[in-house]
């Protein structure tokens, strides 16, 4: 089997399918638990600017909060998508599990929270989820429960092979950059670079509450990431926007073919797809993030000597 071969099988390879219709109700149920995991970070950590405090972080195994800090311990929980547990551990070697199967927003909920107390931690969060429409709160959401665990495996893998690429994108930058997030309120992975200049006030968005947005667009951004999909597209796509979006940033040739500008939500697209089939899915999808940077960056006229490393210095 060619490495080609390899990543565009439908089994638990590099690059497996993900359909959105094959898992969409898990991906819903899974959304919900990320996001009650998610709001214990963001209780518990101190604020970082543009809510960088508050995501989640691709593992070996799954997502995890990293280290917070709760009075003078920590502790950390972790999806683990490969043994289908929740781990929440403690600096003074306390530990609970919780098995990830299928059962409701609020059995998840009620039990994660129980488990904290049994381990001397009281948090309380937000409970109505966030990015959404028609949010049901975590405790009464009887209605998201289920888990497939082949597909969520199949989400983790791909999470994965983004974050790997995502992170060697981000390397050449020595501007001010994002780490490599999984955000749990839009559930989806995204790195930032960032031009060093003040945006202008963002407008409202949709089912986020306008200080959110307002902080995540403060300064001048070229974005990218990778979205599982929803709301009519059937499938994961990568994404490149930048904000405030300069003049002829959208008329750019971008690299693969298969990439797009979609006004309707204007972003730079490219399907999943493309890139698994790709005979070289690395460098297929680092075409369409270093393009879709050059265009917001040559568009927006950044300082792009002052910013990027240049390749020598790179390859050391």
């Amino acid at each position: 089997m060619s490495a080609s071969d390899d990543a565009v099988h439908d089994g638990v390879g590099l690059w497996p399918a993900l359909p959105l219709n094959e898992w969409k109700d898990t991906y819903a149920t899974l959304h919900m638990w990320s996001q009650i995991i998610g709001k214990i970070r963001m209780a518990q950590s101190p604020m970082v600017n543009h809510w960088w405090h508050v995501p989640l972080y691709v593992n070996a195994r799954g997502l995890t909060t990293s280290a917070m800090p709760y009075g003078d311990r920590t502790f950390e929980i972790r999806f683990d998508f490969l043994s289908h547990l929740l781990h929440i551990d403690t600096c003074d070697g306390a530990s609970q599990t919780i098995a990830l199967e299928p059962r409701s927003v609020a059995s998840f909920y009620n039990e994660v929270m129980e488990r904290l107390r049994s381990l001397g931690i009281e948090i309380t969060i937000n409970t109505t989820p966030c990015e959404v429409l028609d949010p049901i709160p975590f405790e009464k959401d009887t209605e998201h429960n289920s888990y497939d665990a082949e597909y969520v495996t199949r989400f983790w893998r791909i999470l994965v092979q983004a974050d790997r690429i995502m992170q060697r994108f981000r390397s050449s930058y020595i501007g001010k950059v994002s780490p490599v997030h999984f955000f749990w309120g839009g559930f989806d992975l995204a790195v930032t670079r960032f031009s060093g200049r003040v945006a202008p006030r963002h407008s409202p968005v949709p089912n986020i509450p306008d200080s959110v947005v307002l902080e995540a667009y403060s300064h001048e951004v070229s974005s990218c990431g990778l979205w599982p999909g929803g709301y009519g597209i059937e499938s994961p796509v990568f994404y490149a926007y930048a904000y405030p979006e300069p003049a002829g940033f959208r008329d750019r040739s971008v690299r693969p073919g298969e990439a797009l500008y979609s006004s309707e939500l204007g972003e730079y697209i490219l399907p999943y797809d493309a890139v698994r089939a790709s005979d070289s899915p690395d460098e297929t999808l680092l075409a369409f993030l270093q393009d879709t940077y050059d265009a917001a960056a040559d568009c927006g006229g950044w300082d792009r000597a002052a910013l990027e490393r240049v390749k020598e210095q790179a390859a050391r």
